[in-house]
């Protein structure tokens, strides 16, 4: 029976005689459309492939209510705190480690700004911009071998790279944790048509007129590619297309969405790469980032992402959840218990945010298990007591099953001896990159 089974999803491997290629990409006007890890894309009757490993970060900004934050014990029969608790679903996937430094301690720039990086020292000035290669860009360089994007930057913020940010720094320190070079940032991108565009469009660019172009001779990036997915479809087994017609469900879902959002604006976009569209709602702006990342990582579109759930300084207020303060100024909360219980809502909201993704990544079959299995998340902050601006003892967790090196289920806590350059280091080298050193790394930590 399962021979059987193998034949029937297999179809497209034995009528071609080989298999179909994990990168095809369907062509269409104005469109690249990616798809996701099938049957027909392991050779007939082959031993199952080695799992993927990806890597991802999700920064939390302006430090954590660490109260609220800290286990009390370690090992793996420590008890879940107040703002780890929405993660409870997956404290076998999450290891919660404690007791490492920042590399670069001067408020929120060093924050930001040593937190991929491990640099001790950035800029002086507001024009002065140096870091180091950060360890998302280490690994696309290697990872991104095998994909169409070596990695994404992404946030919730739009991108600031010029000016005075944070004592007298420049503001790409506050808005990005991605460097390809010492002197070379990235920005982010917090624009979901743009990021969408990004992973399946086909024009070049996302200008207004180009952008109309497209949308004129199509009502959506699947109706480019819709002939030759039937046809793909026609030669799949019954599981392939049951993924495909989800898939593309999905795909189609976000798209509207996008839509929707850019009705609720003023449609008449300036003429730039990047035009206007971020939903007016945060919740809903936040899922359909999540949901593109989802996409990007099961289409392979890349291995490597970085996605700032707000940026260092962020003004945000959450009335949603009944904090109306805006966040940076409570996270200067003096050590007022009144105040701290209420910073905790807000990173208690963000492990609740980061739950919802997490469950999209565990639904999404990948190999022998999921993208969550085989995947190694880096969450957490540059700032511990934010009232001074720490960064000592900062919040970290990892979380996923690092296609199997990962193990969750416990509280690690390290001697506030080594820093976020010396776990980058042991991070690197599961992914098989070795290199000496690091920012201000001074070695490895066991893992």
């Amino acid at each position: 029976m399962k021979a059987k089974q193998n034949k029937i999803t297999n179809a497209v491997n034995i009528h071609t005689g080989k298999a179909l290629s994990r990168r095809a990409v369907l062509k269409g006007v104005g469109a690249a459309f990616a798809l996701p890890m099938l049957n027909a894309m392991t050779p007939a009757f082959a031993n199952a492939p080695a799992p993927v490993q990806r890597f991802q970060t999700v920064y939390i900004p302006n430090g954590m209510a660490m109260q609220y934050w800290s286990p009390t014990t370690t090992g793996s029969n420590y008890e879940l705190t107040p703002i780890l608790q929405p993660l409870a679903n997956y404290k076998n996937k999450m290891r919660v480690i404690s007791g490492l430094k920042a590399n670069w301690n001067i408020a929120h720039a060093g924050a930001g700004g040593s937190f991929l990086t491990g640099v001790t020292q950035g800029g002086k000035t507001e024009v002065e911009i140096l870091a180091d290669v950060s360890i998302d860009q280490l690994l696309a360089n290697e990872l991104g071998k095998e994909t169409q994007l070596s990695s994404l930057e992404l946030s919730m913020d739009a991108p600031a790279l010029a000016g005075a940010c944070t004592v007298n720094l420049s503001c790409v320190y506050t808005h990005t944790l991605s460097w390809r070079g010492k002197t070379e940032p990235l920005p982010t991108e917090h624009n979901p048509r743009s990021l969408f565009e990004r992973l399946f469009g086909d024009s070049g660019t996302t200008a207004k007129q180009a952008r109309e172009i497209r949308l004129s001779q199509q009502s959506s990036i699947l109706d480019a590619v819709l002939e030759k997915l039937t046809s793909l479809e026609n030669q799949l087994g019954y599981e392939d297309r049951h993924l495909i017609d989800s898939y593309t469900e999905s795909v189609r879902n976000i798209e509207r969405r996008i839509q929707k959002a850019e009705e609720q604006i003023d449609m008449d976009l300036p003429e730039i790469d990047q035009p206007a569209g971020v939903p007016p709602v945060f919740e809903d702006h936040m899922e359909i980032m999540q949901d593109l990342q989802v996409l990007a990582l099961q289409t392979d579109l890349t291995r490597v992402i970085t996605f700032m759930m707000s940026k260092e300084q962020s003004p945000r207020p959450y009335p949603q959840i009944g904090v109306p303060d805006a966040h940076h100024p409570l996270s200067h909360h003096n050590n007022n218990p009144m105040l701290i219980e209420r910073m905790s809502k807000i990173n208690t909201y963000h492990t609740t945010l980061f739950s919802n993704y997490l469950d999209k990544l565990a639904a999404i079959p990948d190999g022998e298990g999921s993208l969550l299995d085989n995947m190694t998340i880096l969450y957490g902050g540059g700032l511990s007591n934010s009232t001074i601006h720490s960064g000592d003892n900062l919040p970290i967790l990892l979380v996923g099953g690092g296609a199997g090196w990962l193990k969750g289920g416990e509280h690690k806590h390290y001697d506030n001896t080594p820093t976020m350059a010396d776990l980058h280091l042991s991070l690197l080298d599961k992914f098989g990159v070795k290199i000496d050193q690091m920012g201000g790394s001074s070695g490895p930590i066991t893992l």
